[in-house]
Formats: structure tokens, sequence, C-alpha cells
């Protein structure tokens, strides 16, 4: 994910990346565990991990958006992509999409077909 798509949902400020910011997270996370810090520190803990853990879900929430789909290939051979949603589908919808994709038959030069003779081969 971009740094700037980041920025612009923080506000414009200077943010860490995912990677810095799951880091900081599972260090917050070591410190809670561990036990040894006062209520104090622990409540300021938590929040910053807290504020790693949004802005985590934030930058993915981005980057999904900007997976796509291969739905297929035109008759061309260029890839055709569909935008990825996830929340528009239930889990059966998505079994019967994939299956769906993975039935269609595959677009055949009819041409060439005729070309191979009757075995299906070229010789």
């Amino acid at each position: 994910m971009a740094k700037q798509d980041v920025e612009a949902a923080a506000g414009g400020e200077q943010t860490p990346t995912f990677e810095e910011s799951l880091e900081k997270l599972e260090r917050s996370v070591r410190q809670l565990e561990d036990g040894k810090l006062g209520l104090s520190q622990s409540l300021q803990c938590y929040e910053e991990g807290v504020k790693q853990l949004k802005l985590c879900y934030r930058v993915l929430e981005v980057t999904e958006r900007k997976i796509e789909l291969l739905a297929g290939v035109d008759a061309e051979g260029k890839p055709l992509m569909e935008p990825f949603d996830e929340q528009e589908m239930t889990l059966d919808e998505k079994a019967a999409s994939r299956s769906q994709r993975r039935s269609r038959p595959a677009s055949r030069n009819v041409a060439a077909d005729s070309e191979q003779g009757p075995r299906g081969g070229l010789f």
C-alpha cells in the first residue's frame, strides 16, 4: 500500500508502514502480557496498541480495495479483471462464483480446430 494513502487516511500526518505498525502492536501486546507495567503504563500501552491496530486495519482495507480478481480471458488473450469486493457476497455466493469461473469453457478458435484433423492433433 502506498504511504500516501495511509497518510491521507490519517489526516496528512507521517504514518508508519503496515509492517512498522504491526511491530509496534506486537511489542505492546508483549509488554501487556508480561504484566510488569503499572496500571497507568498498561493503559497507555493498551491505547497505543489499539491505535496501531486501527492503522493496520485501515491499511488492509485500502489495500483490499486494490485487489482485482482475474475473471477470465478475452478473445485477444488479455486478462479480464473485476474488482475484488469481499463484503458483497456470502460464503455460499463466493463458492458458487468460484465454481462458475472454474467451469467456464475456454474460448476456442474454431478455425484452428478444423485444421487439426480428426484426432485433435496437428499431425
